[in-house]
């Protein structure tokens, strides 16, 4: 693994010296670990534990303050020069590494591994600092810098020849998998995973298809022994329990699994073992289909407007990671679809447990990132508050399951969730015995653990609040002696506890008060208005106090690991749980979106079946629903066998790309096992979706609008199936008429013929209805309009037939341009009509569009068999249908079949 800087990854400016870093001769202790630092990790800023603050240097400091627009001050010289400096406070630094980490920095964690006193209790010149981590955005674990309901997946690939191995983990949650793939398939891959950084070789990642994640990409090689450093993580012999590997595979995953070892100096989270499950038995999507479609995000990046913001009615961060997980990567089989449907079913149907499972959930802390930083050993008190709160919460599911009392039966989903939330070794009793409530944010606080649980620590508590009415006594003892009613006993940082008096008094203590004795004053400070002593007394107590704050702070640090290896024992079973309580969350939440009647269970067939009742676009009918418009224009769509192929015509703003995008989503929601906006679905299986709707193009990557259309088109020709579905809108468009009408005719062909694909061709080619009694399979169809009181009005209905013309100059109007200027565009427009009434694309004149002719079929007398084949529907049949077909016209066939054998 290099530690090479990715190609456009934040480079923090250098300094003098060969590598980049400073010479550090003459450096003071302290920065002589900042040095060495440093040299281990050029690439990264360097947060340098000083104290309350985590401080920066040199060019860190000048490229952080920068970024994150804080101070730059200076800390000493250097070589004769001053030290840039930079700080943040590090009970806060958690804010500011976000910042950074959003903007493409890694940043170095470097902290104090030892107190003062211990520093001295050995006679180092200074406090001992190792760098504990290196923070980056796949290797993340604080809620801070996390996404609460995205994962944050690290993706390695390793090429091998054409092909690809993909592992992608996420540190926060344990999950784990892998694929290999063709290299051309990588685009698709990353639109599925959306990864927070991506490892790869440098040839790879100075390619084009990882140029737009160039920030988040780590340089890295695959191991040349994966399987052999896979098994060793996972502690097994073979990695043949976890299911079969490709040799490229393995190595993305042992690459994933160094990087965040590498990260995390050392440490590994709990990672589930790999699953080789990749793409198989997924409906595959490609990039430029995700983003027509929004599934996860809206074309401009952002959440909102997305299929996922539309639909999300989960009530937990978890339940949020696993809806948006099934939405970016939809089931292709029929039994586990099914299987998710009953269970939305079940709880549309029980709504006394929907009800409870939701108020179980609400507020439910997330387990297992709470889970993955104990793994780590970089927790806080809450995050074990939230494996005790989580698991009573999973209790209280399985309460509101019981409940249902076999009335509906229990699917078998909510059934193995049901025993999922029961681990038999849940340590929820212990943790809540042994924590206060409520809890510390940090550890160093203190009062982590109960009164009652631990008696040695109780006892050390008893001792120092002993020492604390110690020092109330004390304070009235030195009140007395020193004559001062207004003495007050206050704790200072560096000299511990000091009498404080105001400044008249202490003038006299300083004449007057006597030279020895256990409370004779020592000036320590002098302030403003007051002056501060201390005494032996006083110092003794300072001492008595400290050590028994400290021993009891070892003692609750004791307790708390006690406690994090309780939970890590039975990690498997908690995580277990946590995924139970995030599948309960999904389901419960899609049957309330489904409660109010208007969403129905899905019909999904294992054949070429496509018919939508009164479908509807769920992003834009919730748009409305905010925007108190007007409500949303159901539509049917029908591309079942005998129409498979819908040709839509209508003008712009009418509702054509609404209407594809629609259908289109309606498969994404059904196959991700949801319910779809509709009266009735029956969907055959899906196992490509395609979309090209709306236009893009790629200046970065040099291709114009009408060149990503036509690659976007290629892909689709060259990958489609028979059982795919696919919604083009106006192909072709984006050339001179007849290129464009040309290259739209023969790819309607195409998908006709050759592909026998579900589709909806939106066009404004008007021409291409011709081919409607020519293409047995296609079925017209147009976007209503009506003219009323000489104005257009858009009625967003799709009905039969053909558009008589696209209202594009009324459309004109609509968006403002100018009077003369749509006048002279009616004129033009007339006189282009003129002209074309007399060409047909079919005619001699158009050459072009001439199908090939077929060779005529010889002449056939009439017979029997020859009328039955004539009625047979092929794509309707099943196989044993088919089958029986076949014998059928066998025995009709009669002696003509017996010479044939």
């Amino acid at each position: 693994m290099t530690g090479a800087p990715s190609p456009d990854r934040k480079e923090i400016p250098r300094a003098e010296g060969a590598s980049g870093i400073p010479r550090a001769d003459g450096a003071t202790p302290a920065m002589a670990q900042w040095f060495a630092a440093k040299a281990a990790h050029p690439d990264a800023l360097v947060f340098f534990r000083m104290g309350d603050f985590y401080e920066l240097f040199f060019a860190d400091a000048e490229a952080a303050s920068a970024a994150i627009d804080i101070a730059l001050s200076y800390r000493g010289e250097h070589r004769g020069e001053k030290v840039p400096m930079c700080g943040v406070p590090a009970h806060a630094h958690e804010l500011y590494l976000a910042r950074l980490i959003r903007q493409g920095f890694r940043v170095a964690i470097c902290d104090q591994m030892e107190t003062p006193e211990e520093a001295k209790r050995r006679r180092a010149p200074t406090i001992r600092r190792e760098v504990v981590r290196l923070v980056t955005p796949g290797t993340v674990t604080e809620d801070a810098l996390l996404d609460a309901a995205r994962p944050a997946w690290l993706l390695a690939l390793a090429p091998d020849g054409d092909r690809l191995g993909a592992a992608w983990l996420d540190v926060t949650t344990g999950a784990f998998g892998t694929e290999s793939l063709p290299a051309a398939d990588l685009p698709a891959l990353l639109a599925r995973l959306e990864p927070a950084e991506v490892l790869a070789p440098e040839a790879l990642a100075r390619g084009a298809a990882l140029a737009a994640l160039s920030e988040r990409i780590a340089v890295s090689d695959p191991p040349r022994d994966g399987p052999r450093r896979l098994a060793d993580t996972f502690s097994v012999a073979t990695l043949d329990g976890f299911g079969a590997f490709t040799a490229e595979e393995a190595a993305a995953a042992a690459m994933a699994v160094d990087y965040v070892r590498l990260t995390q100096a050392g440490a590994l989270p709990r990672l589930s073992a790999p699953v080789p499950a990749g793409a198989r038995g997924l409906l595959q999507m490609d990039g430029a289909t995700r983003r027509s479609l929004e599934i996860l995000r809206s074309e401009r990046g952002e959440a909102r407007h997305s299929l996922l913001a539309a639909v999300d009615r989960t009530v937990t961060a978890a339940g949020a990671r696993e809806l948006a997980a099934r939405l970016a990567a939809p089931l292709a089989e029929a039994a586990p679809i099914a299987a998710r449907h009953d269970a939305v079913a079940f709880l549309l149907a029980a709504d006394a447990v929907r009800a409870g499972l939701r108020a179980a959930l609400k507020g439910a802390p997330d387990m297992a990132r709470a889970l993955a930083r104990l793994s780590l050993d970089r927790f806080a008190p809450r995050d074990l508050g939230a494996i005790r709160d989580g698991l009573a919460r999973a209790e209280a599911m399985a309460g509101a399951i019981d409940a249902a009392a076999g009335v509906p039966p229990v699917p078998a989903l909510v059934a193995g969730a049901r025993a999922a939330l029961m681990p038999s070794d849940s340590p929820r009793a212990e943790l809540a015995r042994a924590l206060a409530d409520p809890l510390p944010a940090r550890l160093e606080d203190g009062g982590l653990v109960a009164t009652g649980y631990d008696g040695e620590l109780d006892a050390l508590r008893r001792l120092a609040a002993g020492a604390r009415e110690a020092i109330a006594a004390l304070q009235m003892d030195l009140a007395q002696g020193w004559g001062v009613a207004s003495l007050k006993i206050r704790h200072h940082q560096q000299f511990g506890f000091l009498a404080e008096v105001p400044a008249a008094a202490g003038e006299k203590l300083l004449r007057a008060a006597p030279k020895d004795g256990p409370m004779a004053p020592v000036h320590r400070q002098t302030m403003a208005n007051a002056m501060r002593f201390t005494c032996a007394a006083l110092a003794e107590l300072d001492r008595r106090v400290a050590e028994a704050g400290e021993q009891a702070s070892k003692r609750e640090r004791a307790v708390a690991q006690h406690l994090r290896r309780l939970c890590l024992a039975a990690a498997p079973a908690i995580a277990a749980a946590a995924a139970a309580m995030a599948e309960l969350d999904v389901h419960a939440a899609a049957a309330e979106l489904g409660a109010d009647g208007r969403w129905c269970r899905p019909d999904i067939a294992d054949r070429a079946d496509f018919a939508i009742a009164a479908g509807r676009h769920p992003v834009v009918e919730a748009a409305l629903a905010r925007a108190r418009g007007p409500a949303f224009v159901p539509n049917d769509c029908d591309l079942s066998p005998g129409r498979r192929l819908c040709l839509l015509t209508g003008p712009n703003m009418a509702g054509k790309s609404t209407f594809l995008r629609q259908n289109a989503l309606a498969v994404v929601l059904a196959q991700a096992g949801l319910f779809v906006p509709a009266d009735a679905a029956r969907i055959g299986l899906v196992d490509r979706l395609f979309s090209r709707v709306g236009a893009a193009d790629d200046i970065a990557g040099g291709r114009s609008t009408f060149m990503v259309e036509m690659a976007e088109t290629a892909a689709i020709l060259n990958q489609a199936t028979a059982r795919s579905l696919v919604v083009l809108d106006e192909v072709g468009r984006g050339t001179a008429t007849w290129d464009g009408l040309a290259i739209a005719w023969s790819v309607l062909e195409a998908l006709h013929d050759r592909i026998r694909c579900r589709t909806i061709f939106a066009t404004h080619f008007h021409e291409l209805t011709a081919l409607a009694g020519k293409l047995p399979d296609l079925a017209p169809a147009t976007m209503q309009v009506r003219e009323w009181r000489g104005e257009v009005v858009f009625e967003h209905r799709v009905g039969p037939g053909a558009a008589e013309r696209s209202w594009g100059v009324h459309v004109a109007r609509l968006a403002g341009v100018p009077r003369p200027v749509l006048v002279r565009a009616q004129e033009v427009l007339k006189a282009l009509e003129a002209r074309a009434r007399g060409l047909d694309p079919l005619s001699e004149e158009l050459p072009l569009f001439a199908r090939p002719a077929a060779p005529a079929p010889p002449a056939a007398p009439d017979h029997p068999a020859l009328a039955a084949l004539a009625e047979l529907d092929a794509d309707s049949l099943s196989p044993r249908e088919a089958l029986d077909a076949l014998y059928r016209l066998k025995s009709l066939l009669g002696p003509v079949a017996e010479a044939a054998d």
